[in-house]
This record gives C-alpha cells, structure tokens and sequence, in this order.
C-alpha cells in the first residue's frame, strides 16, 4: 500500500504544482481556473482516501479489531513494516485536516455573514444596476458579494472608488465584479483552499486559482466594455487607489477588483488575449492517473482484510 500513499500524498500534489505553475499566463484563464481547481480538488480528495485507509490500516492492526473483523492482524501490519510511521502520519494528518477545513468553512461564512450584514440596509445605487450597492465610504475599493438562499450576489463599490476613476473605469470595474459573481469564482477560489486545507501541499495552488479569476474577470470586462485598454487602466487606477487610501473596506476572502498581480493582470490585457486549451490535458490526466492510483490503495487495503488467517 505505501508506493499508493507515496504517490497521492506526497509526490502527485507536488506534480501538480509544477505541472500548472508555468501554464498560469498561456491559457485561457476561465477555464484554467476550472481545471485548475478542480485538479486540486481531487488531489485532496485522493490525499484524504489514503489517508483515511492507511488510518483505518491502524485500527485494524490491533489484534481486538482484527479478532473482531476476522483477519490477520499480523499480515495488516507486516504490508508497511518497512513504514511504520506511515500509519500513525495519517491519523493525525486526518484529525489535523478535519479541524483546518471546520475552522476554515467557519471563517468563511462568519466573513460571508459580516458582508451581507453591512450591506443589507443599502440601497442598488441609482441607473447602475439592481445588483450594485454604493457603499458611503472614502476609502477606495470594491467586491463581489457571493449570493445567501434568499438574495442574489451583490457588487459592492465604495464611493471614494466611484469618485476615483473615470466613467469608462468605473463601467470596467463593474464589469469585472459582475464577471466574478456570473463566473462562480468564489466557489473555484474556496473549493481550492478547501484543497489546500486537506493537502497543504497545494497552498500555493490557492493563490494561482485566485489570479486566474481575477484574469477571468479581466477578459469578461473587456469583451462587456469593448475596450481591453479601459480595463488595463482600470485595474491601474483602481489599484493606485487603494494603495494610496489607506485600510480596504472588504471583509477577508472576498474577491476585488484591485486584487492580484497587478503587473500582470495590465500586461496581459495589453497583449492577446489567449485562447490555448489543449496544455489543461496535462494537469487532467494527471488528477486522473492520481484517481486510478488512489483506487489501486483501496483494493490493496480490501484484499489485506480479505486475507483470513
């Protein structure tokens, strides 16, 4: 069973890594930021399963479990003799990773609830779209408030950020936090750190996933507006701004206009815009071959206990 868990723990989440890194800036960022979440997705996944079978591989190597179940606890044992830190790494790797996804699913929602609490009372700000709330403050900012079952998404702007930019900017920026509410991003961005919660290999991952959304929502403002320039400046001034304005007016996790590489984000929309998908087959087949291996893990565990004595 170890060569299993060497590979889906330790080694195919690395792959990953190195495998979407350079890829970040020569894709179509929407669907990049899909693959890409959904490859650490089942990484994590794949990292959880043996984790979970190697720690019931614990359990079952007691003699009272195994009396009870009726196999061989000395054949259990003897699969990972050469390891026997792997069994006791996956039970506190599991409790370790339980505890990071509740508290972190906890943050989140309690930064969700704060938003929407903030913002509730105010009213669509006038000939902008019932989706906008203007909030009365100088500092300069704006995000993307993920809908609750019983209200739609909203995108908040500040008026210091209103009073900031320009007609044609303002229009960009709206856009752009318009696209991160249509596009789902918030749930890409979260079901990576989910990911990364259960494989903190992946942490770097999160904040890959999170710069393609912003250049998703990048290109989707541009092709609204017309104008890849608009946007370019748009993320320039808006992130001149809010450097130069003090504390941001956004709870944590929420997507904002001003987020991301900048550097970046203005060199790309200065450039193409680029339409390769065929390169995202290396980071699928890779989430698959570490599927298949994890499944190979399970079936080894399974004919272990199928061994009677």
């Amino acid at each position: 069973m170890f060569d299993h868990f060497a590979y889906s723990v330790l080694v195919a989440p690395v792959l990953v890594l190195l495998v979407t890194w350079p890829l970040a800036d020569r894709l179509r960022p929407a669907f990049a930021a899909r693959v890409f979440a959904w490859s650490a997705v089942a990484a994590a996944v794949c990292t959880t399963t043996n984790v979970v079978a190697f720690a019931l591989k614990a359990l079952a190597e007691l003699p009272v479990v195994a009396g009870w179940g009726g196999w061989s606890a000395e054949v259990v044992k003897a699969d990972t003799a050469h390891v026997p830190w792997a069994t006791g790494l996956s039970v506190v790797w599991f409790a370790v990773s339980v505890v990071a996804v509740l508290l972190g699913w906890r943050r989140y929602r309690a930064s969700l609830r704060g938003a929407w609490e903030e913002v509730d009372h105010l009213d669509a700000g006038e000939g902008e779209g019932d989706e906008v709330v203007v909030v009365p403050d100088d500092r300069v900012d704006a995000f993307a408030l993920p809908g609750r079952p019983d209200a739609e998404g909203r995108v908040v702007v500040t008026t210091g950020l209103r009073d900031a930019l320009s007609e044609r900017q303002y229009a960009a920026v709206l856009a752009h936090e318009r696209a991160h509410l249509d596009g789902g991003h918030h749930q890409l961005v979260w079901f990576t750190r989910l990911a990364a919660y259960a494989q903190p290999l992946l942490w770097p991952l999160v904040k890959k996933v999170a710069y393609l959304v912003e250049r998703a929502a990048d290109e989707e403002a541009a092709r609204v507006t017309g104008s890849r320039a608009d946007v370019a400046r748009a993320i320039a001034h808006a992130a001149l701004a809010v450097n130069g304005a003090g504390p941001s007016a956004r709870p944590p996790g929420l997507l904002a206009m001003s987020s991301g590489v900048v550097p970046r984000r203005m060199a790309a929309m200065t450039g193409p815009e680029v339409r390769r998908r065929w390169l995202l087959g290396m980071p699928v087949l890779l989430a698959a071959s570490t599927i298949v291996w994890t499944g190979e893990c399970a079936y080894d565990f399974y004919e272990l206990l199928a061994y009677r004595r």
